[in-house]
């Protein structure tokens, strides 16, 4: 990563490396937030599920 550094340093273009580094920074959190969204979607369509069956359940005990 140095040299790299060092490359992006001697032609100038740290406001590049910069730009780089926040999108891959934003795109990771992106990422990241949209796994969890659906992680929390799959719960959710899962306790709906179980509230459906425990209704069913209930319902057919009459």
């Amino acid at each position: 990563m140095d040299d790299l550094t060092r490359v992006f340093a001697s032609r100038g273009d740290l406001a590049h490396l910069a730009l780089f580094l926040w999108a891959s920074g934003a795109s990771a959190l992106l990422v990241w937030a949209l796994r969890e969204l659906a992680s929390s979607n799959r719960r959710f369509n899962d306790f709906v599920a179980e509230i459906a069956r425990l209704n069913r359940f209930f319902n057919d005990r009459r």
